[in-house]
């Protein structure tokens, strides 16, 4: 998808967000089939991901990932659980206050790090799992995005998220 031009009505919608979003949690995933680690700040290489998560040294198209605190009341309540850990959701960061579907084909600033918009973060099977039966259903809309990092840096709890362009 391309962006409609920035002065058209659409594109003016489209660029005004409420307020900067801000990191809420951080976590690395060191290992296929080891648990999260939660972090107070991490370092997101460009071209890679956050330093010691599993997805670093991949395409980059995969280099971060982030969810929308919002959503994870909702992912508990479809789930039929009272709440959800982000770790158990495998998302790197947990944003709010912003809704990331706004930063679609776009670039962003997160603390130090600038990063790009790549695709929906879509559930896999593991959430079947992780959170029960049903779990992959209940993730579906609300799995977050993936990011690139353009040029790396340091990503702090309580940092904010802006669009490049704001």
């Amino acid at each position: 998808m391309t962006l409609p031009p920035a002065d058209s009505a659409l594109g003016k919608l489209m660029a005004t967000l409420p307020r900067p979003g801000r990191v809420e949690w951080i976590g690395v995933r060191p290992a296929r089939g080891v648990a999260m680690q939660a972090l107070d700040e991490a370092i997101a290489s460009a071209g890679g991901g956050l330093d010691g998560d599993r997805y670093k040294g991949g395409s980059g198209k995969r280099g971060i990932t982030l969810i929308q605190a919002e959503h994870l009341p909702a992912i508990a309540a479809l789930a039929g659980r009272d709440a959800v850990e982000p770790a158990l959701l495998r998302r790197n960061i947990v944003i709010s206050g912003l809704p990331l579907i706004a930063l679609k084909d776009r670039r962003f600033r997160l603390g130090e790090a600038l990063l790009e918009w790549t695709e929906s973060c879509d559930p896999c099977s593991m959430m079947e799992a992780a959170l029960g039966p049903g779990g992959f259903n209940a993730m579906r809309g609300h799995g977050g995005v993936c990011a690139r990092v353009i040029e790396g840096g340091r990503i702090r709890r309580g940092d904010a998220l802006v669009p490049a362009d704001a």
